[in-house]
Parts: structure tokens; sequence; C-alpha cells
């Protein structure tokens, strides 16, 4: 939901940031690779209680997740850089709450639910986005993508502030994750809702 918003934001300096990494001969699948093992980072020392790495890897793994797709249009976007950044942002939003799950037992079933969440809300993402490609459909209202990006209740900026709060804050982790999943949930529900006005009376495409 504030995805659109924090692009207006955030696209002018990570766009003359990318032109920098571009003239040093950066590419978009190392910085997305870099993205990934910040984000694995991030969430062993979330594991180990030690927050004030956890925050600094979080920022520097989104900070990546940004600057990939900005260097891959200033260079060269393949399908596959595509692929690996989603797949990368998968693997952080589930490997924090695992995290949490790990350091403390008492915050595992919130963590579960949480993850149960983000598995449906994926489902109902991804599934949404293969039909749009299947029928030709476009959208730009989230910034340039590799594939249909229908929006949601909670996104990637909604993300990082709920796991930005949880490593704060660890004693309020499970309230945070419940209501996030609360959250991920109705958006998901939204989505299958739009899907359904969107494709049940079209045929499918040739």
């Amino acid at each position: 939901m504030l995805d659109r918003f924090a692009r207006r934001l955030i696209d002018p300096p990570l766009n003359a940031l990318a032109r920098r990494l571009a003239r040093a001969g950066a590419t978009a699948n190392g910085v997305t690779a870099a993205g990934l093992a910040a984000s694995l980072g991030c969430a062993l020392c979330a594991a180990n209680a030690q927050d004030g790495w956890a925050i600094a890897l979080l920022a520097l793994s989104r900070l990546a997740d940004g600057l990939d797709g900005a260097l891959a249009r200033l260079t060269a976007k393949t399908d596959f850089g595509g692929y690996a950044d989603i797949v990368a942002d998968f693997v952080f939003y589930g490997a924090v709450p695992l995290a949490f799950a790990w350091r403390d037992a008492s915050d595992a079933t919130a963590a579960a639910a949480l993850l149960f969440a983000f598995y449906v809300n994926g489902a109902s993402f991804l599934a949404y986005a293969a039909l749009a490609e299947k029928r030709g459909l476009s959208s730009a209202a989230q910034g340039e993508k590799s594939f249909y990006f229908a929006a949601g209740l909670a996104e990637g900026t909604e993300t990082i502030l709920a796991f930005l709060a949880m490593l704060l804050v660890p004693s309020w982790f499970s309230p945070i994750a419940w209501g996030f999943a609360g959250l991920c949930l109705i958006g998901a529900a939204a989505r299958v809702a739009g899907a359904a006005r969107a494709f049940r009376d079209q045929p499918p495409s040739a």
C-alpha cells in the first residue's frame, strides 16, 4: 500500500547510485546476490539476538533490493534477473520470522502464522502475475517490474517496517507478527477478489 509513495522518495537517489555502480562495472545480478547474503546475515544476527547488526544488514539488503532493478534498467534487463530478485525477496521474508522462532520458542506459533500468511499472500501475488502475463496485462503503478505487480494491503515497505519494529523491540514480536499476518491475509483475500473480477469472465488466451 505504501510502496508507490515510497518509490517517489527513494527512486531518484537509487537511480543516481545505480549510475555510479554501472560506471564501475557492477552487475544487477551481483547486487541481487549481495542483497541475498545481507538478508541471510540479518536473519542469522536476529536469531542470535545481535539486533544492531541485524538492523544494519536489513537496511543493506533492502538497499540492494532497490538497486538491482535500477541497475538492470541502466545495463541489461534479463528474465533471470527478475526471477532471482523475487526469489531473494521471498528468502528474506521467510528467514526473518524463522530467525525469531529459533531465537525464542515462545514466539514460534506467531512466526508460523506469519509464514503461513506470507505463503498465502505470495501464492495470490504470483498466480495473479502469471495470469496477467498470459493475458498481456501490464502495470507500472509500483514502478517498472519484470512481471505484473498486483498491489496489496501489506507490501514491501510495510514488511520492512514490521521487521524493523520486531528488531527494535523483540519482546513485541508475537503481537506484531499476528497483526501483520492478519494484514497479509486480508490483502490476499482482496487480491483473490480482484482476480475473480479480472479473469472470471474472460476465456483463456490461445
